[in-house]
């Protein structure tokens, strides 16, 4: 029975008075005071006017206009979760850091994964980077490490940072498109940037289209140090590794998901955890001195440059898993504030050019946002260790500091007064280093080569994964209106493959143009395993969704026996079927998950069609049924089906492969895509 919105209470003078109710607490204003009708405005007379004496109604409509702060220039749409980070490989031989210090020490966390063009009521699946920042709530202070699902970012030097965002937004003159890089503003930087093409074919990969947030990679972007108690330095790069292994859409069907469900990624990651399948990540780092670093054919402190796994391996040294789902979006997400300059002892900047302009825009930049300098006071934000300084005032101040002293040193403690916080011998110390050089605007020539790596990443990939990546370059430069930008961008990609310049070339029609003038001739490095989805696949189906189709006269008992293979393998079952209220079946009666014109196959990894005869005939002459096999089939998943269900295949056009087998192959069938299907099907660079 629902809960009725008030309870009647009588008044000292006998007459009835109403409490409004908010769940089981009573409904007060802002400071406190009970409210006792939550439905009307205070009126001379019933039809009278309203009266500017009712306070409760100006708080409401107050707070109300007021609710909406400025969005994220970037990033603006995310999704959170709470978890923790587990050290499993403790190196203080490394770092001071302490949540690095001893094996099974547990560090609170919070993480934000984001898209990066679109404004927050965009879509979850566009081609875009996407943004991996974990906020790390140590006994020392919180340490935001604010990273990518792509291990380089697009330009070197953070005075160029307005200038990309600037070109990949909504066009000034338009304001279209909105979440999408296929537009002549960014492909002109792009074509003008050569510093911008590493990055490029990383968002032209199915990088750029992650299958969820639990199957994507995360990187720290930039070069850091390790700084160990002895003042001893390294350098480092982080790496997040999904344990469910990377897997990612094809482009087809992450259009389609953005038609069948707005919030795909979001609802995957919420409805993950509050199933119990917590999301789960090794943290792994690359360490290495400056000796390595002088000997690379590239600059470490090149944003727009990495180091293969094969040059420098990974040392896993702990996990995170999420198991937390955010309790309001607003106060969690849209006012948490993450700033790469958040640092504990025994990690420190290096001095990559964008990693110093970030330290500084990220704190201007919360300021704007949430309207204060003690963003820091917001539960979110607020380290979870004890923490003071002699910071006061300011707009939104919640904390009430004692003392006459607000500056250090004092020496009012000696007449009594407690001491206030001061500076510790533990506290964060930058590693020393020697700096001369005169004061000039001018980037390293180490700098300069902008080809050797994004073709290190071409040769690395499958046959598939690179039409993939060529046909994004063609669907990106088709919808270029000015015709000089796609020949520039035409001419760079000559200098990273020949034969990746030509395919594009072919794909939009046009001649290829001379090669642009490298300022550095490029070199060519070892191709690596670790740059390829497909040669990484983690074949399995742990965490991944089955849909299954049924309808009047279906097997119940081939429903149940295939829901429990799917479960003991770890995936999900979900059944899928023309009427959800319930459908009389072969063995009972069964209401379906989801109705079919809403379940599209595209929300779903592989797909089960269990059928009687004269109702796959029937579901042969629907849209909605054909649409779901086609689709299945197009985007290289698979199909397993029962006899009866062979004339929806048949209309549908489906041939059999490796990929379309029985009900009872299935589960086996649906831990990987089948890659050799697309040549036949549908028309790649």
């Amino acid at each position: 029975m629902a809960k009725k919105p008030y309870d009647s209470k009588i008044g000292d003078g006998g007459e009835t008075q109403q409490i409004a109710r908010t769940g089981s607490e009573v409904l007060t204003t802002n400071h406190g005071a009970p409210v006792s009708d939550n439905q009307n405005s205070l009126r001379a007379g019933a039809r009278g006017p309203t009266l500017l004496e009712d306070f409760i109604l100006r708080e409401k409509i107050f707070h109300f206009d007021h609710e909406r702060i400025p969005e994220r220039i970037v990033h603006a749409r995310g999704s959170t979760a709470h978890g923790y980070f587990e050290c499993t490989d403790a190196i203080p031989d490394l770092s001071r850091a302490s949540l690095f210090a001893k094996k099974g020490k547990k560090t609170p966390v919070f993480v934000r994964f984001s898209t990066v063009a679109g404004g927050a009521g965009s879509v979850d699946t566009p081609r875009d980077v996407r943004g991996f920042a974990t906020k790390f709530y140590t006994d020392e202070g919180n340490w935001d490490l604010v990273g990518n699902n792509i291990p380089v970012f697009f330009i070197q030097d953070a005075l160029k940072f307005p200038d990309l965002v600037h070109s990949v937004k909504m066009e000034a003159d338009k304001g279209y498109p909105q979440a999408a890089s296929a537009h002549d503003t960014f492909w002109d930087f792009v074509s003008l940037m050569p510093e911008t093409l590493h990055t490029v074919i990383w968002a032209m990969s199915d990088r750029a289209i992650p299958r969820s947030y639990r199957m994507m990679q995360g990187f720290g972007v930039h070069t850091f140090k390790l700084v160990d108690a002895e003042g001893g330095e390294r350098f480092v790069k982080f790496h997040w590794r999904p344990k469910l292994g990377v897997q990612s859409l094809v482009w087809d069907e992450s259009a389609k998901l953005q038609g069948a469900d707005n919030d795909y990624h979001r609802r995957d990651l919420n409805e993950a955890i509050a199933a119990g399948d917590f999301p789960e990540w090794e943290l792994g780092i690359q360490v290495f001195d400056q000796k390595l670093a002088d000997s690379l054919p590239y600059d470490v402190l090149d944003a727009t440059k990495i180091i293969p796994e094969e040059v420098v391996p990974l040392r896993i040294i702990g996990r995170m898993v999420l198991d937390r789902n955010p309790d309001n979006h607003f106060a969690e997400n849209e006012q948490a504030a993450f700033l790469p300059s958040n640092v504990v002892p025994g990690i420190d900047f290096s001095d990559d050019p964008l990693l110093q302009g970030r330290l500084f825009s990220y704190l201007d930049t919360q300021k704007s946002r949430l309207g204060t300098t003690n963003f820091h006071q917001i539960p979110i934000n607020a380290p979870k260790c004890p923490y003071a300084n002699m910071m006061r005032d300011g707009m939104m101040q919640t904390q009430v500091p004692k003392g006459r002293a607000n500056y250090e040193p004092n020496s009012l403690d000696q007449a009594g007064e407690a001491p206030g916080p001061r500076a510790s011998d533990q506290g964060f110390t930058t590693a020393p280093q020697q700096v001369e050089g005169q004061k000039l605007r001018i980037r390293s020539e180490t700098f300069g080569d902008h080809y050797s790596q994004p073709r290190m990443f071409w040769r690395s990939q499958t046959d598939s994964e690179q039409a993939h990546i060529a046909s994004a370059f063609v669907f990106e430069l088709s919808k270029v209106g000015l015709e000089h930008v796609r020949l520039r961008v035409l001419s760079h990609l000559r200098n990273i493959d020949e034969a990746l310049a030509q395919r594009v070339a072919d794909g939009l029609a046009m001649t290829l143009p001379k090669a642009a003038v490298p300022f550095r001739d490029p070199v060519d490095l070892d191709p690596s395993e670790a740059l390829s989805i497909q040669k990484n696949w983690n074949a399995t189906l742990q965490a991944r969704k089955v849909g299954i189709l049924f309808a009047e006269g279906s097997d119940k008992a081939a429903i149940d026996q295939l829901r429990t293979q799917i479960e003991a393998a770890g995936g999900t079952a979900f059944t899928i079927a023309p009427k959800v209220g319930g459908v009389n079946l072969k063995g009972g009666k069964m209401a379906a998950d989801g109705q079919l014109a809403g379940s599209p196959s595209v929300l779903f990894d592989a797909v089960a069609l269990i059928l009687s005869a004269d109702q796959a005939e029937k579901l042969s002459r629907d849209a909605a049924a054909l649409g779901f096999v086609m689709d299945a089939y197009a985007h290289l998943k698979a199909i397993g089906h029962d006899k009866g269900a062979q004339a929806l295949l048949d209309r549908a056009g489906i041939e059999s492969d490796d990929g379309v087998g029985t009900l009872g192959a299935l589960p086996d069938l649906a831990i990987r895509r089948y890659w050799d299907r697309e040549p036949n099907i549908r028309d790649l660079a």
